[in-house]
């Protein structure tokens, strides 16, 4: 009994198809696994997270980011906290003219550089209730123009300092240091502090406790997330 061959044509065009079928499953499974890096790096904000900016706002900016180091080296000048509301993400921040709620995307107009994300370490997330209650009792106080701690107003990282030292059944959570507004390794103040505070007729606050961005991003009690 003959046995009949399959034409060549039909055995090369299996053989295609088997190869077609088996590239296609690796590279199924090599897309599944870059999407589940990606799924996995995108950060899911949650209430209590402290969101760092390097902020575009001129030689005061660059003189806040040019005497403090933030995490890893890097420049914020300003901070705020999440905060979910129904449906709605917000950041409190102490800005413009006064403590307020900012939606995610308007907060984040306010730079074109990514935005550090960082959260309490475990131990300490009981404490973001509290914080987060006493940031929204601090709606409409007043922004801190003089860059003095406990005036009776706010700047963005005082506002933060302040949210959970409360917390914290009024012990200090964050910390508090010597504040200098001069060019770093002279004893010249920087001319753009100069003009700022003859404008609002102030005194510079050298040497007075007081905190920033850059100082809190390097606290030992969060752990950094990533970027947005």
């Amino acid at each position: 009994m003959l046995l009949k061959m399959k034409s060549p044509l039909k055995l090369t065009t299996s053989v295609h198809f088997v190869l077609y079928l088996y590239k296609m499953k690796y590279l199924l499974i090599f897309l599944l696994s870059i999407t589940s890096v990606i799924a996995q790096n995108k950060i899911e904000l949650k209430d209590g997270d402290l969101i760092f900016q390097d902020m575009d706002c001129g030689p005061l900016c660059d003189a806040i980011e040019a005497v403090t180091d933030g995490h890893n080296g890097a420049d914020y000048s300003h901070m705020g906290l999440v905060y979910h509301r129904n449906d709605t993400l917000y950041i409190i921040e102490a800005a413009g003219s006064a403590v307020r709620l900012s939606t995610l995307q308007n907060f984040s107009k306010n730079t074109s550089k990514p935005m550090l994300v960082g959260r309490l370490k475990k131990k300490y997330q009981k404490l973001i209730p509290n914080a987060v209650a006493f940031s929204l009792k601090q709606m409409g106080v007043p922004y801190d123009d003089e860059y003095v701690y406990d005036n009776g107003s706010y700047y963005c990282s005082e506002l933060i300092y302040d949210a959970f030292k409360e917390a914290n059944n009024g012990k200090p959570f964050f910390k508090l240091y010597p504040m200098t507004y001069k060019e770093p390794g002279t004893n010249n103040f920087f001319p753009a502090w100069v003009d700022y505070y003859e404008t609002i007729n102030k005194l510079i606050p050298e040497g007075l406790p007081g905190c920033n961005p850059g100082g809190i991003s390097t606290s030992d009690k969060i752990d950094i997330l990533g970027t947005l």
